[in-house]
């Protein structure tokens, strides 16, 4: 046992920069009996250094508490940059729990649902790699509450239409229906009201009907009472998420779909089982799925545009040219959107969810421009050549001597052939051919000529 007088003395012979060795062989004490004292004294000055920071921070952390809401993260903050103590966020809170600053935490209850008589959904953004973007998509969970079984499908936005198309593919996963599902306080199910006074929009209300099921609303603030769907999207953030990139939105659901399966023959501790065996036992509680199900869809009107497109979520899709300007019905389903006139499908495209102000090809809805006129020229083109072989020389000739594609020679042409008489057109075609004249205007004289000589011959009056 050493006394305090020697280790004040060993710290006081340190501290004046004596080595270990010198310091042993003057008090005749072992190194390691220095080295142990010395390490005391650091760690009693130490303990000193801390006692007095603690104090000071506990003196400001009742006004930082009120200042900061309570809020450890921002009192860590303040306490740094204004006070230059470096002091670690767990450590804050302890001092808040210990002073009763913040209030105690109550003992949570045990919830145990009966088979079949409860289904919890909520919604959640995670932030998803598709097609090497970093985009923020909706991660929509299913979960039955008795036997865990759990479905999870993602989606770049949540309506009321994706709702209607999730919960389906949901209760098609599960096989079956709890008698309610418990909800928090969204705008998406929800037309008004809160928790025991939350009125369910009239859209969802049909739809629990054809499933033979009620949302039920939990109070403002007590999301735990759907504790064991919030609890499946920590789990898909930093488990299915986490080292997985996707290709497309159908990948990524493919894959959602195959991890869910997987988790659910997976044994879990709180059920001593995995949720399929624990499904199969609830099974014989659940109401079956009905036999027939409508198709889901959004119907909205758009006029076609100048160009011969609608446009849907910032995208351009074709449409025949004949409806410029006309007001077309459109059905949107999951993947894919119709386009109705008069109740006849005129168009019909896969939405392109990974494009941003993009253009369908309209290759085939839409004439080219060109093309168009091709048409005007071989119509004209194909009357006369239809109509006698001589035609059809000439004009090989006429082609070789005229600017682009002729269409304006053989529309004029056309016209002559039209407009004059048969016969002194032929006649005229064939002069024209032997001597090498391909101007319109030229044949039209020689035309003229025919005609004046053949057929208006008025002759000498007689006096």
């Amino acid at each position: 046992m050493i006394s305090p007088q020697i280790r004040q003395t060993i710290l006081e012979m340190q501290a004046a920069g004596s080595s270990i060795r010198d310091i042993s062989r003057k008090l005749c004490l072992s190194r390691n009996t220095i080295r142990s004292v010395i390490r005391q004294g650091v760690e009693n000055k130490r303990a000193i250094a801390e006692s007095n920071i603690k104090q000071d921070v506990l003196k400001l952390l009742p006004d930082l508490f009120k200042r900061c809401c309570g809020n450890g993260v921002r009192i860590k903050e303040i306490l740094e940059e204004e006070y230059k103590h470096v002091i670690g966020y767990s450590t804050i809170t302890q001092w808040c729990r210990e002073y009763q600053l913040r209030e105690p935490t109550k003992r949570a209850g045990i919830y145990t649902p009966d088979p079949g008589a409860e289904m919890q959904h909520d919604t959640s953004p995670h932030q998803v790699i598709i097609a090497e973007k970093k985009i923020t998509a909706q991660c929509a969970s299913l979960v039955f509450a008795y036997s865990r079984k759990r479905f999870i499908q993602y989606c770049p936005r949540f309506t009321r239409f994706e709702a209607k198309i999730f919960l389906s593919e949901a209760l098609q996963f599960m096989d079956g229906v709890c008698q309610q599902c418990i909800i928090d306080n969204t705008s998406v199910i929800l037309s008004g009201g809160a928790g025991s006074d939350a009125e369910i929009s009239a859209e969802m209300e049909v739809f629990c009907r054809i499933y033979g099921f009620k949302f039920v609303a939990h109070a403002v603030f007590h999301a735990d009472r759907k504790a064991r769907v919030e609890r499946r999207f920590h789990h898909a953030e930093n488990n299915f998420l986490v080292g997985r990139t996707f290709s497309s939105w159908e990948d990524l659901n493919n894959q959602a779909r195959a991890w869910s399966e997987a988790g659910n023959n997976r044994i879990m501790r709180e059920l001593g089982m995995a949720p399929n065996a624990a499904g199969t036992q609830e099974k014989p509680f659940l109401k079956s799925l009905p036999t027939y199900v409508p198709p889901i869809y959004k119907l909205e009107d758009r006029i076609v545009d100048s160009q011969g497109y609608i446009h849907f979520d910032t995208n351009r899709y074709p449409v025949p040219d004949k409806l410029i300007n006309k007001t077309v019905e459109v059905y949107i389903y999951k993947n894919y959107l119709e386009v109705n006139y008069q109740h006849k499908i005129v168009a019909k495209h896969p939405i392109a969810f990974d494009k941003k102000y993009y253009r369908l090809p309209a290759d085939q809805y839409h004439q080219s421009l060109i093309q168009s006129r091709k048409k005007v020229m071989s119509e004209a083109e194909g009357l006369l050549r239809n109509d006698n072989e001589i035609i059809g020389q000439y004009i090989d000739e006429l082609k070789k001597r005229v600017r682009g594609r002729g269409i304006q020679a053989m529309q004029r042409l056309l016209n002559l052939m039209r407009l004059y008489p048969k016969e002194a057109f032929l006649k005229a075609v064939a002069q024209a051919k032997q001597y090498g004249l391909y101007d319109i205007n030229r044949l039209e004289t020689i035309i003229l000529q025919f005609v004046t000589n053949e057929f208006f011959q008025l002759g000498d009056e007689e006096v």
